[in-house]
Order: structure tokens, then sequence, then C-alpha cells
């Protein structure tokens, strides 16, 4: 009788072993995870189920805060954001993709390290410091908004469509940057084949490129709209609430600005942005699996 040990056996029981310290290595991730998520989430929701009587200081369930956020303006708001977001997510994506794919095509080294490198820039470049360069660029009183006489074509930079214009500053390169390695992973081999089988580029694309690379460009869409979703200063500070966002409605009922005492609303359309967020993930991690096995 041979007692020659199974390697299939003493792999699984390897992988058994190894699983403990594998659990151990993620703990760190995992803690910090909790601490900087999960405890702000659990509070946020917290609050947004919750209401303290002013009189005797009792805390209750309750659900008033969570239909209030999807009501009247600041369901506006949400629509509002919703829009913006979907719009700049889907148009940054595509022009993301055709410039993302003259960069991988080129043959100049120089050309790629620095499209890339100005992608890696532009993509981190928002904020206060964003809404001031377009405003004194294209504002009203813009230098070129004088020069190209902008205001008599209907340019209004402190509007939905302005403020979609000044997001795609930063989301065209974030796209650039998250689409290069996938058109990397289409191997030559590809093509090739498809030439030889008398396919042209057009039949290439929509047969071979399109389907492996979907779920990486519904990937960059889903990040591009988380973007734009959660964006705040940049609105704040350049269009304030003459297009209704519902970060601006967030700040707006924490600071009191418009009513007192709405912070629960506030923490209840924080909720309904997680729920948002996370509709918009679901429908993006299955098809990130299916271009795993095409990419490696």
């Amino acid at each position: 009788m041979s007692s020659t040990t199974d390697p299939r056996v003493a792999g699984g029981t390897r992988r058994r072993r190894r699983g403990p310290r594998t659990w151990l290595a993620t703990l760190p991730l995992l803690t910090f995870t909790g601490l900087c998520f999960g405890i702000p989430l659990g509070a946020m929701a917290y609050g947004a189920v919750t209401r303290t009587e002013p009189a005797n200081g009792a805390t209750r369930l309750t659900g008033e805060h969570l239909a209030r956020s999807l009501q009247g303006p600041y369901l506006d708001s949400l629509i509002g954001s919703v829009q913006l977001s979907a719009l700049t997510a889907l148009v940054g994506g595509v022009l993301g993709v055709v410039i993302a794919q003259a960069v991988v095509t080129s043959r100049s080294a120089g050309l790629r390290s620095a499209a890339l490198t100005a992608s890696g820039v532009l993509a981190n470049f928002g904020g206060v410091p964003l809404a001031f360069a377009f405003i004194a660029t294209v504002g009203i009183s813009g230098v070129v908004t004088q020069l190209a006489d902008l205001t008599a074509f209907g340019w209004n930079l402190y509007s939905f469509t302005g403020l979609a214009v000044v997001y795609l500053y930063f989301l065209i390169p974030l796209m650039v940057l998250v689409i290069a390695p996938a058109l990397d992973g289409l191997r030559p081999q590809w093509r090739e084949a498809a030439q030889s089988s008398g396919a042209t580029g057009r039949q290439f694309w929509r047969h071979v490129g399109l389907p492996v690379l979907a779920p990486s460009l519904l990937g960059g869409f889903v990040l591009l709209f988380g973007t734009a979703f959660a964006a705040h200063a940049t609105a704040a500070a350049l269009v304030g609430g003459s297009v209704p966002l519902v970060t601006l409605k967030i700040a707006d009922a924490l600071s009191g600005n418009v009513l007192t005492g709405q912070e629960n609303v506030a923490l209840a359309l924080g909720l309904d942005m997680i729920l948002i967020a996370g509709l918009v993930m679901a429908v993006y991690l299955p098809l990130q699996r299916r271009s795993a096995r095409w990419l490696r």
C-alpha cells in the first residue's frame, strides 16, 4: 500500500493552514476600514433614523428624516446630482477613452509619459482653485468670454451646463488614467487573429475589443459618477445654490443656512447618497469578474 500523499490533499492542507495567516495579514486594513468608514457610516445611519426630543432629551426611532430627504427641494437636489453625475461621467468616459486610445497606440514614449503625467495632475486639480481658474477665464468677465464674446452664444458658466464643463476638466484625465491599463491589456494577437480571419477594424472592436473592455469601461463610468456625485467645493464656489445638488443641500442643512435643526435630514441625505452609490457598484462588480479572465 503506497504511503505517498496526494499533492492535491497536501496543497489543500497548506491552503487551509495559510487561511488564518491571511486573515491576520488583512487585520490592519480591516481595522482601518472599520474605524474610518464603519463608525461614520453607523453614526450617519443612526442619526438618520432617530430623533431627540428637545423637551426631555429622549431619543426615539423615526422615518421622518428619510421621508423628508425624498421630498421637495431635497429630492430635486438628489435628482440634479444624479443627472449631472451621469452626464459628466458619460461624456468624460467617451472622451477619456478616445484620448487614452491615442496615447496607448502612440509610438512616442515621451508623449505617453507626458499625457499620463498631465492626466495624473489634472485629475487631482479641483475645488476652489479650479472654480477660480474658470471664473477668471470663462466667467462673466473672464478673459476668453470677453475676447470671444461667449455671452452672445448663450454661454453661462454659473449654470448646469457650465458646471458640467468644469467637472469634465478633471473627469476626462481621470478616465484616461483608469482605462489606459485596460487598453494595454488588449493583446496584439487578438487583433492579428481577427485580421487573419478577414475581420475589419470595426468588427474587431464590436466582437472582441468592446466586450472585453466593457467591464473596465463601466468601472470607469462608476468611478467618474462617484467623483462627480461627491464633489462639493467646486460647485459651492462656482454656482452656490443656483444649481440643486445634494452635497450643497447637505452643507446648508448642517450649517443651518436655510433652516435650523436640520442636521438629521443632512445625515439622511448622506445615507441616500451611499445607497445610490451602492446600487451603481452592484451593477459594476459582476462585470468586473468577467473581464478579469481576459485581461490577465
